[in-house]
């Protein structure tokens, strides 16, 4: 490969020419047929980790892109489980929607709490946002100890999420606590197995963002 080899693109036109590089090659992947709201989601994911196994780990709950950008519209904000997924978020989006974007992980509080009961400071993140009074969307892209907390809170009737994006990555109890929020009547995104990251939750959220 030569330098002089290199196609030359336009800032402007780099993301245009990387989506129709995937909505090619993803011809040669066998997947089912999406709903192109749903197709923009898992193509956003696939923009960010150039990893198009996602393409068939990517699991939506019934009508939830829909119901998602109407919770957008109405000014819904975000919860997630690092600080990196909250600066990945387009939060300038978001709050042109009435929405903000929080992550309590750096809290002090939350820091001494966890050690205290011996536990994870995302399950008190998530705890915490019990005593806010407002129903979130939640970005989980790195703790499945939020997963679980979550489904335990919910089960319990301490949460109410408008929806969740389960998308942690890792080996341990990873697998185990996206299958436990497809259990909840609760709108959700999962992203099947060991794969994800805080990138994937922040690319979602965007995805959503994106179409409203």
């Amino acid at each position: 490969m030569e330098r002089d080899e290199l196609t030359y693109y336009a800032p402007s036109e780099i993301e245009k020419r990387s989506f129709e590089i995937i909505t090619e090659e993803l011809k040669n992947i066998p997947h089912e047929e999406w709903e192109e709201k749903k197709a923009l989601v898992i193509k956003r994911v696939i923009h960010t980790t150039a990893d198009f196994s996602f393409a068939e780990s990517l699991c939506f709950s019934e009508d939830v892109v829909d119901k998602a950008l109407q919770y957008l519209r109405d000014g819904a904000s975000i919860i997630t489980d690092t600080s990196m997924a909250m600066s990945g978020i387009n939060k300038k989006k978001l709050s042109s929607l009435g929405g903000s974007v929080h992550c309590f992980m750096a809290d002090e509080e939350v820091a001494k709490e966890a050690k205290v009961r011996g536990i994870t400071r995302a399950s008190v993140s998530m705890e915490q946002t019990a005593a806010m009074g407002e129903d979130f969307i939640y970005a989980v892209g790195n703790a499945p100890t939020a997963l679980v907390t979550l489904f335990d809170m919910v089960k319990a009737g301490q949460l109410h999420p408008k929806l969740i994006i389960g998308v942690p990555v890792g080996f341990v109890n990873v697998v185990e606590a996206k299958e436990l929020i497809m259990q909840l009547d609760v709108p959700y995104i999962v992203a099947r197995g060991r794969r994800g990251g805080s990138n994937v939750a922040a690319a979602i959220c965007n995805a959503l963002l994106y179409q409203v």
